[in-house]
């Protein structure tokens, strides 16, 4: 049971760990596909120039544009316009970060509406895709500011000697974020935001309103924000406690298992070494105590009794004949008949039995086998003359197995019984002398052969 008990807490302990790792990894998964996911949002038309990125949650972007403006001619068929006739815009993308995670990239893509002029840009780089002659030309600016037309395949116009990139309705750029230490633009903090920044110029009397935006961002969230995680590191922390008490514990229980055994050595010692003074007073009987004791335990077991309370039956029995230290040797050992003062000073030893164990309150009931073992179930018997079920069970057991050794041994007065002679006496006793229940188990033992004659 003790082995059983061992391996079962051990199970235990092993499968609420790997619960808890297991639990552990899905927290781990789930960061992980998390910050793997590629979020996305669109704005066209009002809603393009009219949203706050640093209102609502998760991660916006507000296109705005800056007070400040001129005015250029754009004369590129040489018609001699005089007036302005495209206006410079400076657009300010602010991409805000309202959320408690860390933007670990982002880039966004502006489709044009109307015709425009791109001029210059900063922080990021700008991937430009221009449809020249149905043909899509696809090339990076790193800095705009620093555009030469010569090193770029893209289609550029030229006014007051500064280069322009003609973005048609359908054209677009994506903007690439800077990494650099002097423009960091990533990763983006919890409530935090970047701002990049276009110039462009629109014909004087148009919007790009209708133009649309995609911006797309991944996230880089901490382990220690996903709920599963602080659920996992709980769930360990809770079975590291939960060990440590297991291990002191069954310390504890081995060591008061080891005292146990110690003091049970001792007593069964001590006991043995009693009981073997008594056996001595009568050579005839040596032996017999240990002998009634194994047939009692025998007879207990099959009752269902077990563990302690079968070693408790154990020593009782074998102490049901203590009484008889006070018993003189002469009429324990007379060879004939004795006198009814003799058979008096006899029956006295189980009065004597269930006095010197009185006090024995290590053992309980310590007295109980000694005191009744010679009642009989018709209530014929001594030193109280019970009856039926007022003897208590335990002595009903020793009855018979006292009664079965007596006469399967050889005795001063007479031979030892055959088995069959045994048998007969047991079954024409039974409801009699003995409890029919205890007595119908005791002949099973003996026709199983677990319980034998000292011939065989």
């Amino acid at each position: 049971m003790k082995k059983k008990s061992k391996i079962r807490s051990r199970l235990i302990f092993g499968i609420t760990m790997l619960c808890a790792i297991l639990i552990l990894i899905m927290s781990m998964v789930r960061n992980s596909i998390y910050n793997n996911k590629v979020h996305k949002d669109n704005l066209s038309g009002a809603d393009l120039f009219n949203v706050n990125a640093d209102d609502g949650d998760g991660v916006n972007i507000g296109i705005v544009a800056r007070s400040d403006t001129w005015g250029k001619i754009f004369d590129f068929n040489n018609k001699g316009i005089t007036e302005n006739n495209y206006q410079a815009y400076i657009y300010d993308y602010t991409v805000a970060n309202n959320t408690s995670d860390e933007v670990k990239d982002f880039s966004f893509t502006f489709v044009f509406s109307e015709e425009a002029y791109l001029s210059s840009a900063w922080n990021g780089a700008i991937e430009v895709h221009q449809n020249v002659k149905t043909k899509e030309i696809v090339d990076t600016i790193p800095d705009l500011r620093q555009f030469s037309p010569e090193k770029h395949k893209l289609e550029t116009v030229s006014v007051d000697g500064e280069s322009f990139i003609p973005m048609k309705p359908g054209d677009y750029f994506k903007y690439i974020p800077s990494t650099s230490m002097n423009a960091l633009e990533m990763p983006i903090k919890p409530n935090e935001g970047t701002t990049p920044g276009l110039i462009m110029y629109v014909e004087i009397g148009k919007t790009l309103e209708d133009s649309s935006l995609e911006i797309e961002y991944t996230f880089n969230r901490r382990l220690t924000s996903e709920p599963l995680f602080w659920i996992s590191l709980g769930s360990i922390a809770i079975w590291i406690i939960a060990l440590i008490i297991y291990i002191i514990t069954s310390v504890q229980i081995k060591r008061y298992q080891e005292r146990h055994e110690r003091d049970n050595e001792i007593i069964s010692e001590s006991i043995e070494t009693f009981i073997g003074f008594i056996d001595a007073k009568d050579k005839y009987t040596n032996g017999h105590s240990k002998r009634v004791a194994v047939y009692t335990k025998m007879i207990a077991k099959e009752f269902g009794y077990s563990g302690e309370d079968l070693e408790r039956i154990y020593y009782v029995a074998l102490l049901h004949d203590c009484g008889k230290i006070g018993v003189p040797d002469n009429i324990l050992g007379k060879p004939g008949k004795l006198t009814n003062e003799e058979f008096e000073i006899i029956k006295s030893h189980t009065v004597r039995g269930g006095d010197i164990l009185s006090n024995f309150k290590s053992l309980k009931n310590a007295g109980v086998g000694a005191l009744y073992h010679h009642e009989r179930y018709d209530g014929k018997g001594y030193p109280e003359g019970k009856a039926g079920e007022d003897i208590p069970f335990i002595a009903r057991m020793i009855c018979v197995a006292d009664s079965f050794d007596a006469m399967n041994t050889n005795r001063v007065y007479r031979n030892r019984l055959s088995l069959e002679k045994i048998i007969s006496e047991i079954e024409n006793n039974k409801g009699r002398q003995f409890d029919p229940k205890v007595a119908d188990v005791m002949l099973k033992l003996i026709k199983e052969g677990k319980i034998k004659s000292t011939e065989e």
